[in-house]
């Protein structure tokens, strides 16, 4: 039997839909070999910044849709975070596994100017490997609408009316290790709206639903308007269901957004750039992101701090705001 650990972001439906198309790629390519996967949802938070080798135990060893790991373990690399690589090492260590005479051939892609992770590896499964991704039309289609915010308004982002944004809010609270074992078959197997209006999705997506009402009751309370820039400081509160694209809903004239959210285990800065926006943007938030510890892509990233360190983090969502408004 062959193994193979899958190393993806968790609590993100583009993780979760990347997960999905590696496995088709793997079984493609390995067909008629028994393969047993396991999947690991990598998260980012404080101190923070790859993967841990420790995890990669399998005959291949696979990260999606994450910040690279420079470990001889690591045989599939599949990301498009411009923020991908923390260090000159890293980077180098990336260009020597993407080079087409690698040891068992080229089985590492990065590139910043994908929406999703999802797409990129479904583009080169097809392309370089012959994979069939007809099958998974609509999972890439949603994967690269979500994870880019190409939705054609922001109230459709927020409203969330299809199904499949309901499972994408039940993939970003719920989608653990376990989550994903389970998730990753049933989309191999059914068709993506079927399974968003699943049963169990729906009953997951009810409570998360009402909770996120609550959100934005709290967004509007709190908000602050500094020129092209929303500011949101929940840091007074502990949020543990956050919705995404409330402010530029509520504030369509606006270019940016830095809210500031707290909970039990850390305090994280969510900064975005409005794709509705009347006004260009000027600003790579992921290269703001980096310089404290985070990452992203230029129109939307993100920062983690210990949960104790309150101050810092409002002090911090201040001088970006400034930034952002000049």
């Amino acid at each position: 039997m062959r193994n193979v650990v899958v190393a993806t972001h968790g609590h993100c439906f583009d993780g979760l839909c990347s997960a999905v198309m590696f496995t088709r790629l793997m079984r493609h390519l390995h067909r008629g070999e028994e393969l047993a996967f396991t999947y690991k949802g990598m998260g980012y938070g404080p101190g923070q910044n790859g993967v841990d080798p420790a995890i990669l135990t399998g005959d291949d060893n696979a990260i999606l849709d994450f910040r690279f790991s420079a470990t001889p373990k690591l045989t599939w690399y599949f990301d498009h975070h411009v923020s991908a690589f923390v260090t000159p090492e890293d980077r180098q260590a990336y260009e020597m596994g993407a080079r087409e005479e690698a040891p068992g051939g080229r089985h590492m892609f990065h590139d910043g100017g994908y929406g999703s992770c999802t797409k990129l590896i479904a583009d080169v499964g097809r392309q370089r490997f012959g994979l069939d991704t007809t099958e998974s039309a609509e999972l890439v289609r949603w994967a690269d609408m979500i994870d880019s915010a190409a939705f054609p308004s922001a109230e459709m982002a927020v409203s969330k009316m299809e199904p499949v944004l309901h499972l994408m809010t039940v993939v970003e609270h719920k989608g653990n290790d376990a989550f994903l074992a389970s998730m990753v078959p049933r989309l191999l197997a059914e068709p993506l709206e079927d399974v968003a209006k699943s049963k169990d999705v729906q009953d997951a997506f009810a409570p998360l639903a009402a909770q996120q009402r609550g959100f934005i009751d709290l967004v509007k309370k709190h908000a602050e308007v500094r020129g092209p820039v929303v500011l949101v400081d929940l840091s007074s509160v502990i949020v543990d269901v956050a919705a995404k694209f409330v402010t530029y809903a509520l504030w369509p004239e606006s270019a940016y957004s830095v809210l500031l959210s707290r909970s039990s285990s850390k305090c994280k800065l969510s900064i975005g750039y409005n794709p509705w926006a009347p006004i260009a943007r000027k600003h790579n938030i992921a290269a703001i992101c980096e310089r404290h510890g985070g990452g992203g892509h230029p129109v939307v990233g993100a920062i983690s701090l210990p949960a104790g360190d309150v101050e810092r983090a409002k002090k911090l969502a201040r001088e970006i705001v400034e930034e952002l408004a000049t």
